[in-house]
């Protein structure tokens, strides 16, 4: 994991590539636990019987569910330091090139793009891919942005 302190630390990570983060497998129980909080129950994502005849052969996890990882994944590849904290602003691009399919190994690579003073302190966006083990299309490229106040 990479330390950045403040935002000189921050500004001579821009650029930077940082990651991958290790491995992580996405099973059925976390999709169908992502399905039952988000009231997504499409068949692709949980009928694990109907979906072995459906266009991917298996369940796959949701987009979203993909997306909502990210944070997790970024925090074992860098921790800012020198804010009173970090506030997730919002994204400015977010694609799900490829389906993830269920027991897939997923990780996280990461640039920071850039910081940017505001009123409220930086903004840090940084791009993310998705990598799914064995295939050559991530599953997720997202552009976050993230608030970091003094």
């Amino acid at each position: 994991m990479e330390v950045l302190s403040g935002v000189d630390g921050v500004t001579r990570a821009i650029g930077r590539q940082l990651g991958p983060s290790r491995w992580h497998r996405l099973t059925q129980a976390t999709i169908t636990d992502f399905a039952d909080a988000t009231g997504d129950h499409q068949w692709i994502h949980v009928d694990e019987i109907r979906a072995r005849t459906g266009p991917f052969g298996t369940t796959i996890a949701h987009g979203y569910l993909t997306l909502s990882l990210v944070p997790k994944l970024l925090d074992e590849l860098v921790r800012v330091d020198g804010f009173a904290m970090s506030i997730n602003y919002g994204l400015n691009r977010v694609r799900f090139p490829a389906a993830v399919p269920v027991d897939s190994r997923i990780r996280l690579s990461a640039t920071l793009e850039s910081l940017t003073p505001v009123s409220l302190g930086h903004q840090l966006v940084i791009t993310g891919t998705v990598e799914i083990h064995g295939l050559t299309k991530p599953g997720c490229v997202v552009e976050s942005v993230v608030l970091l106040v003094p």
